[in-house]
Parts: structure tokens; sequence; C-alpha cells
């Protein structure tokens, strides 16, 4: 049985055991590690990367990721700064193949869309 609860979402639900309850910002975090571990990706919009992601807190990452759930379906809106040189629409089918991933497997649920939006280009 999967049913959403506020801000998260009910995984599995057995009598016997317990629930799996996951939060929209674990999903977003998880989303915002994976975008950021790929190469060309600078930061997040926001200027957070991706070993500031933990420090920051949720809160922060509210302006870069927002993470929709709805019938077990994942939608993730990213804003990101890229590396100059790199290929924006090569680099942002990389994030959008990592984060789909890292989001089904981590979470179980589908990762229906992952859309992109370049913030910025960082000059080295």
């Amino acid at each position: 049985m999967e049913k959403e609860t506020g801000n998260s979402t009910v995984l599995k639900e057995e009598e016997k055991v317990g629930m799996v309850q996951i939060a929209d910002d674990v999903v977003a975090m998880i989303a915002s590690l994976a975008a950021t571990e790929v190469e060309g990706v600078s930061c997040l919009a926001g200027n957070i990367t991706n070993e500031m992601i933990s420090r920051v807190g949720v809160k922060k990452l509210s302006k870069s990721v927002r993470v929709t759930v709805e019938e077990r379906k994942v939608k993730v809106d990213l804003a990101l700064t890229m590396e100059y040189g790199y290929g924006i629409p090569a680099t942002c089918h990389q994030v959008q193949g990592k984060v789909k991933a890292a989001v089904e497997n981590m979470t179980g649920l589908n990762c229906s869309d992952v859309n992109i939006r370049i913030a910025g280009v960082k000059v080295r």
C-alpha cells in the first residue's frame, strides 16, 4: 500500500513489521548528490557543491531542487551551474540519467521527469 502523507511517501506498510516512509526532502538530496557527481556540473544554483549538500541542509536545496511525488512517480526540477567548456546537451543528458537511476534505485519509486534549468556557467 503506497500513500502520501504530508511531504513524504509511504513505500511499504505491513501490519506485523511497520511502515517505510520517505520524505520528499530525502529524494531531493538524492537527486542533488547524483547531479553534482556528473563531470561538467559545477554546482547547484546558489553555489551549492556536492560536499556542501549534507552540511547546508535541505532548506537551502529548495532553491535549486524541487521534487514532486504523486502516485509513486517522482518529478525532479534542478537548477544547475555548468563548468565552461562542457557541452550542455550531453552533460544534461548524463545528469538526467544519473538522477533517474539514483532516485529509482534508492527509493523504489519511478522517476518520470528530470527537468534541468541551466542557471549559469562557471569560468575557471
